[in-house]
């Protein structure tokens, strides 16, 4: 596992941290957007853009939403932008499936502070890497995820694998990621890794807590294994390219 240093501990409050590392090669093979993709790269933690309470309204969505569903293994997914649905060994388009009873689930506060949150966060990387918030777009896959200790089932549910975003999903450029619950006091294990030669960075979850960075192989990481509790966070994540670009999911 290499040495381990701790970027954010769950106890801190952490205003701003942003740490800078060389950029990898992975933007060259993919189109270049001038002002937005990164010429600079890092990695940054904050606890103030999105409070303890916003963090704990938007854990409530996802806990109604997956409520409907729930993957068999231990990594549940729910895209309010898609509909995708963990449930079973499979996915369902929540809107196709549940229909009209959408509306008994979710309200228009709720969207309105989801792109709200979203908006914050855009802000927020923009400032970091010195890009105009304007040039990023969102891009999908952008989803909640519910990950308990349930034996995998799926390759879906093995959602500890080292991976770099970029690689898997040509689109993004930045990937964020909001913490809906905290590290041992709501689960344990579940902490965020970036995986550096000879050493690991790591990040510990707190309702509220946002952890961004660039997308390509200079941010290669991981989750940790849940070992029990259950952890709730939102991946969110922006592209340079405008054909890439989704928007904001409506009721």
């Amino acid at each position: 596992d290499g040495v381990t240093e701790v970027l954010a501990h769950h106890s801190e409050n952490l205003q701003d941290k942003f740490i800078e590392i060389p950029c990898s090669e992975d933007y060259n093979s993919h189109k270049r957007f001038e002002g937005c993709t990164p010429r600079k790269c890092g990695r940054g933690v904050t606890d103030a853009v999105i409070t303890r309470e916003e963090a704990e309204r938007i854990r409530r969505i996802a806990e109604r939403g997956l409520s409907l569903g729930g993957s068999d293994g231990g990594a549940s997914i729910l895209d309010l932008h898609s509909g995708a649905l963990s449930l079973g060994k499979h996915f369902v388009n929540l809107y196709r499936y549940f229909g009209d009873k959408i509306q008994d689930i979710f309200t228009e506060e709720d969207f309105a502070l989801y792109r709200d949150a979203r908006q914050r966060i855009q802000q927020r990387i923009a400032q970091a890497f010195g890009i105009s918030s304007a040039s990023m777009y969102l891009t999908k896959p952008t989803f909640f995820s519910r990950i308990n200790n349930t034996e995998a089932k799926t390759t879906h549910d093995e959602y500890w694998h080292p991976h770099v975003d970029k690689v898997t999903y040509g689109s993004f450029d930045y990937t964020s990621l909001l913490y809906l619950s905290d590290y041992t006091e709501d689960f344990g294990g579940g902490r965020f890794v970036f995986m550096d030669a000879g050493s690991n960075k790591t990040i510990e979850p707190r309702a509220g807590r946002v952890s961004f960075f660039t997308s390509g192989s200079e941010n290669l990481h991981r989750v940790e294994k849940v070992h029990w509790g259950t952890r709730y966070a939102i991946t969110i994540s922006f592209t340079c390219n405008p054909d890439h670009g989704i928007g904001d999911p409506v009721l």
